[in-house]
Formats: structure tokens, sequence, C-alpha cells
């Protein structure tokens, strides 16, 4: 099943992602059920992504990503210093979890979000409906074919 992962670029964008020894990174802080309930509960490794830049001044996707690894506990929960941490979290009894990601490949042209919203085939898509404002959602693997050729991807 292709995905969408939202961030936002001045705290880390698809370019620091390329930039990564590996190009992976591990998809760190979501605290949302919905959101952690895809990761722990149907991503598998080899799941492709789009990577969605979100609060910024043009929104859009900036390119393709992979799940790179099953779904283990995030270890931000469990640190005290960190702003993701989790008092209510155990490692016995995680609460939070996560997947690596990598890069796989930039879109020639930036998909701007009104570029999503006016192709009719889009419709549906669950970042798109009215107040959806999951980190993480899923596509449909026609979802993903408009919008590969939209960022002029085969």
């Amino acid at each position: 099943m292709p995905w969408l992962f939202k961030s936002e670029p001045d705290v880390f964008s698809f370019a620091d992602l390329k930039a990564r020894p590996g190009k992976r990174e591990p998809w760190t802080g979501v605290r949302n059920y919905q959101a952690r309930n895809y990761m722990r509960d149907s991503m598998e490794p080899g799941d492709l992504g789009l990577f969605y830049h979100s609060s910024c001044p043009e929104p859009g996707i900036a390119g393709v990503l992979k799940i790179a690894s099953q779904p283990y506990p995030d270890p931000t929960q469990f640190d005290p210093h960190s702003e993701y941490h989790d008092p209510k979290a155990t490692a016995e009894h995680p609460r939070w979890f996560m997947v690596d990601v990598t890069w796989v490949e930039d879109f020639p042209k930036f998909v701007t979000i009104d570029m999503l919203r006016q192709h009719p085939g889009l419709a549906e898509m669950k970042t798109l409906q009215r107040g959806n404002r999951l980190s993480i959602t899923p596509l449909t693997p026609e979802e993903l074919k408009i919008i590969r050729k939209l960022g002029g991807l085969k």
C-alpha cells in the first residue's frame, strides 16, 4: 500500500532525508493514534510513500520514499528530554511506534497542493479531505500513479 508522509520542511525536509547517511531516517515523533496505527499495523518494508511538505508557503509533494523497516517502538517516547516524551509509555508497554524511511527519487516537478486539488482523480484523497490533519495517510495505487505523473515521473 502506498503512503503519504507530511513534514514541515523547516523541521525535516525531503532534501534532509536525501542528505542522511544511506538516505535513511527513522520517522520519529508521531503522536496521533491513527497515524501510529498505520505505521504499526499496516506498513510493510518496501511500501512506497510520498513526502509532502506541510505548513509552509507552498505545500506539496517533493518526491518518493520507501518504508525501510518493520515498525518498532519510537525511542523518543522514553526520553524525558525529548519534546516527544510520553511519561505513560514504558519499554514493556510502548505507546508509540515508528518506521525507517529511505529516499527513492525527487520529483522533477514539485506537486503543489493546488495541483492535487485540481486533479479530478484525487478528489477522494484523504489528505485533501476537510479537517484531515494526519501526518501519515494511505494512498490508493491510482492516487500514487496520478501524483507521480504530476511530478514528472512515469
